[in-house]
């Protein structure tokens, strides 16, 4: 399950990054949106990496932001995703047929079903880094200000 000490570690890790506070919450919040992609072995740390190097972010921060959307979790938000793109797309959401499954239907099904999936996964995967971004954003303001992170200063 979840160890809660390796979680609070990261946490904290992410939190006491010497970097502002805007810096780190937007660097979260693109591995959050990053995390709702569907999931194509190696693309989201891929991604995510080429994301934080091409605009500067911490790399740190972006690779703990994909884990949000963990193997847990990744297929009820897959079927939310699909199902809330079908709604605005008005398709029909087509339920899945497991005795089937092989490479032909899956490519079936990615090809006819891949809009519904994108646009979903996309507004959902938008709306979790907005809130992760505000989150991350004040956690780090509110533990600096109280003075519960140690923040190391380089000198310039």
């Amino acid at each position: 399950m979840i160890d809660k000490a390796k979680l609070k570690h990261r946490v904290k890790k992410i939190l006491s990054l010497d970097s502002h506070p805007g810096h780190i919450a937007l660097a979260l919040s693109v591995g959050v949106f990053i995390s709702f992609t569907p999931p194509i072995p190696g693309l989201h740390t891929g991604l995510a990496l080429a994301v934080s190097f091409l605009f500067g972010l911490n790399k740190i921060a972006c690779l703990t932001g994909i884990w949000v959307n963990s193997p847990i979790t990744v297929i009820p938000s897959l079927i939310l995703s699909y199902k809330l793109g079908a709604l605005l797309l008005d398709q029909p959401a087509v339920s899945i047929q497991t005795g089937d499954i092989g490479w032909p239907y899956i490519k079936t099904l990615l090809i006819q079903h891949a809009k519904p999936l994108l646009l979903g996964s996309s507004i959902i995967g938008a709306v979790a880094a907005l809130v992760i971004y505000v989150v991350c954003y004040w956690g780090i303001v509110l533990a600096r200000k109280k003075g519960l992170l140690v923040q190391k200063r380089r000198d310039k």
